[in-house]
């Protein structure tokens, strides 16, 4: 072969390899989106049963066609605290054999038959209509999932195409002597595990390497004894794609990692030393013997179809072996209860942005309720303080400012992403809301601070006060209980009942003051009791105020307007039929009782 005829080649190969990468790439990234987060959420929640977490890491991985891009979404899980190592590893184990699925699905190109039909069925044939439909999809519809379908067609057009390239670049080697005896040299088991180990670290593909073996198999002779050792090398090199996203994880996200490292390791390991020392013995006739794509696909499948179920019942060992190699400190220990929950907001996730989404949008979640019990917990402190439970309400408050900011830092980073319509109306609230939930925390250090000045200073509010101060109280904690499940369930209905609540809370806060004046002028109680009144009918005002900011912000996404204060003048100025019936139900339901003076 002349100079130009060798460029010509490796230009082949390497383009043909590039569009062949890149079509997983983009398969795999539409499959993702088409599932919209969901299966990530679900692979959460299955993981407790061992042989349902197997069988659904065989689904996924076969589903978004790359074991790397699964086990990748494992360590993020694992990462985020959502998913546990036991739980992890056997999601491993099925996504050893899901990645199989992809060679059966190149194989097809091995199809050959005058049967017009038959030869359909042949990718070469079918995918130039697929592409077609494709770009047509991605191109001219305004549906999220039509285009999300467009683009796995599109995927699986170039990946098929790059394949044809990658085969036809390398079919003048079939009669180069030259390529023959670097071929021959793959025979030997360490030399042809070794290149399948670094050609698939170097691609981050072991379909990519085996896509590639496959490709010389319908040009040149690849015989059993030069594959086997490659796709055995490939299973160990292709965790370099794992260990490389662990790198700025947690330690858990590390030893998942490793977990991936550690069973190709050991499934490689064991099946070289028994399929060779029994070939040494038995001298298999079939390892001359010509490979074709449905072999190689054949052998990929059946090494992981006999290792995984046998590793299953044995999967603590690798669990254990991650716990040897990187052991659990006290520190690392300290840092999982302080940051249990914020670790959801993975950036790993964010290459899956509806999944990212969902995770924020349950840390948000967890940072509302957590506003909730610390306002509840400062309101119980004015009848009986506690420091240990005013000791939590700050800690809360603090962990509550550290929610916003991660939240806030999160979301923008998603927002970033391209969005379906419904993705982009969660987002929207997520952003209106986080900072309203901050400002009720706050509300409740400050109910927590006064509580403690009025514990320090021997200072009680009378008994009519108390009264009082329960029933409006108990108004404060039923709207931020509405607002967190209006806000949780994204309840439109739910969220109206709010603004007439805050109208009767705002009625409240009018009559407590009044009543307090009076008393005041009576001399039945104190003008330092008058500022502690005053000050916490303030906080609870303002935590209304901040529901109803929670409330409108759920109703005017919904509505794609964002006019919040103009939302609220126009409700008022209505005075529509329902609007005054809530308001008329909560102010009998908030009643103050009479009081003679």
């Amino acid at each position: 072969m002349d100079s130009l005829e060798i460029f010509s080649l490796v230009a082949g190969l390497v383009g043909g390899l590039s569009m062949f990468l890149y079509g997983m790439n983009v398969m795999s990234g539409g499959l993702t989106k088409a599932a919209g987060g969901k299966l990530e959420s679900v692979l959460a929640k299955v993981t407790g049963n061992p042989v349902v977490a197997y069988l659904f890491g065989v689904g996924v991985t076969a589903l978004v066609q790359s074991s790397s891009a699964s086990t990748v979404m494992v360590v993020g899980l694992v990462n985020s605290g959502i998913m546990t190592l036991n739980q992890a590893v056997n999601v491993i184990l099925g996504a050893n054999l899901g990645t199989t699925f992809t060679a059966w699905l190149l194989s097809l190109n091995a199809i050959s038959s005058d049967n017009f039909i038959i030869n359909l069925l042949k990718p070469k044939s079918f995918t130039p209509f697929l592409a077609l439909i494709g770009i047509a999809l991605y191109m001219f519809s305004k549906n999220d999932k039509k285009k999300n379908v467009g683009t796995i067609l599109l995927g699986f057009s170039v990946l098929m195409f790059g394949m044809t390239t990658m085969s036809d670049a390398v079919s003048p080697l079939k009669d180069a002597e030259s390529f023959k005896a670097i071929l021959t040299t793959f025979s030997n088991p360490i030399i042809g595990f070794m290149v399948g180990i670094i050609f698939t670290m170097v691609i981050q593909s072991s379909a990519g390497t085996i896509g590639v073996l496959q490709a010389l198999s319908l040009s040149v002779k690849v015989t059993y004894s030069m594959a086997i050792p490659v796709v055995v090398g490939a299973e160990v090199g292709t965790c370099i794609t794992a260990i490389l996203s662990s790198l700025g994880a947690n330690k858990n996200g590390k030893r998942t990692a490793l977990m991936h490292l550690y069973f190709n390791m050991i499934k490689a390991t064991l099946f070289m030393i028994i399929f060779y020392t029994l070939n040494a013995f038995l001298h298999f006739s079939f390892m001359d013997e010509k490979i074709g794509m449905v072999g190689i696909a054949g052998i990929h499948t059946l090494i992981n179809l006999i290792a995984t179920p046998l590793m299953l019942p044995f999967s603590w060992v690798l669990v254990s072996l991650a716990l040897k190699t990187i052991p659990i400190d006290e520190k690392e220990k300290q840092e999982q209860e302080d940051h249990q929950g914020i670790r959801t907001l993975d950036p790993r996730f964010l290459a899956n942005p509806p999944f990212a989404l969902e995770q924020a949008r349950q840390a948000a979640i967890s940072m509302a309720n957590m506003s909730k019990d610390a306002l509840y917990e400062a309101i119980d402190l004015m009848d009986n303080y506690d420091p240990e439970i005013a000791q939590n309400v700050d800690y809360l408050e603090r962990k509550v400012d550290s929610y916003e900011d991660q939240l806030g830092t999160y979301l923008m980073q998603i927002n970033a992403h391209h969005l379906g319509v419904k993705d982009s109306h969660t987002l929207s609230v997520l952003l209106h809301c986080i900072t309203d939930y901050e400002r009720i925390s706050d509300h409740a250090l400050n109910i927590m601070q006064k509580a403690k000045n009025m514990n320090d200073n021997n200072r009680a509010f009378s008994p009519k006060a108390q009264t009082e101060m329960a029933v409006f109280s108990a108004a404060v904690k039923e709207i931020v209980e509405l607002s967190i499940k209006a806000f949780e369930n994204q309840d439109v209905g739910l969220a109206k009942m709010i603004e007439p609540l805050e109208e009767t809370i705002d009625g409240l806060h009018m009559e407590v003051k009044r009543r307090h004046v009076r008393r005041l002028r009576k001399g039945k109680c104190t003008i330092e009791q008058g500022f502690d009144l005053s000050d916490i009918g303030t906080d609870f005002e303002r935590i209304a105020d901040h529901c109803s900011n929670i409330a409108v912000g759920i109703i005017e996404v919904d509505d794609n307007a964002y006019e919040t204060h103009s939302y609220i003048e126009q409700l008022k100025a209505d005075k529509a039929e329902n609007f005054e019936q809530a308001v008329d139900f909560y102010q009998n339901k908030y009643l103050l009782p009479p009081v003679k003076y």
